[in-house]
């Protein structure tokens, strides 16, 4: 069994990193940890992002941390909400409250404009201030007109992906990890996880 620390205080993100990883790692997030600060995200990439919360955990806990950035990215929002996807209707914002401006900022720009996205993920898995890994992911679609579906968390009721016609809350958690920008990332971290693979 491999322990990993997910870097995150969402729940649904953990949830999705157990299914993507399997029974073989034992996880954890920073809800068993509340007494550490939350760690400021200034950076300009969701790469900087990640690495900057890896780092800033790995130097308080022992062993393999996984930090993850990830967001929505909208053409014609001039690529909006982008890094700032957590928090796009102000900090503390909902699910809702982010889907709902993001409706809302797109109909600004007339019936006709483009609705064509992506999802990008950045991994950073590091221990003890050191970064071992860096990979991403991504998976283009399109954001539909309203909310459809009930899986899944943030801007999946309006993402649906290239080539098919549900939205990422109505596919399984199956079907959505095997294409999820999250699941692409973590196909090419998940080779160097194994003990014995990753640099002491």
């Amino acid at each position: 069994m491999i322990s990993l620390l997910i870097a995150t205080r969402n729940a649904h993100k953990t949830r999705e990193f157990a299914g993507l990883l399997g029974p073989e790692f034992v996880l954890e997030d920073l809800r068993s940890h509340p007494h550490l600060a939350e760690v400021v995200e200034d950076g300009a990439t969701f790469a900087a992002n990640a690495r900057i919360k890896a780092l800033a955990v790995s130097r308080q806990l022992p062993g393999l941390v996984l930090a993850d950035d990830s967001g929505l990215e909208v053409d014609s929002l001039g690529g909006a909400p982008g890094v700032f996807s957590a928090r796009y209707a102000g900090l503390g914002a909902t699910d809702e409250a982010n889907r709902r401006k993001l409706l809302a900022e797109l109909a600004k720009r007339g019936p006709d404009a483009a609705r064509t996205a992506r999802f990008r993920c950045a991994l950073v898995l590091a221990r003890d201030g050191h970064v071992l890994a860096i990979c991403e992911g991504s998976v283009a679609g399109e954001i539909v007109r309203q909310a459809r579906g009930s899986a899944g968390f943030g801007y999946d009721p309006l993402f649906q992906p290239n080539g098919l016609s549900e939205t990422f809350a109505e596919l399984s958690p199956v079907v959505k990890n095997a294409i999820s920008h999250r699941g692409c990332a973590l196909t090419k971290l998940k080779p160097l996880l194994p003990a014995g693979d990753i640099p002491k």
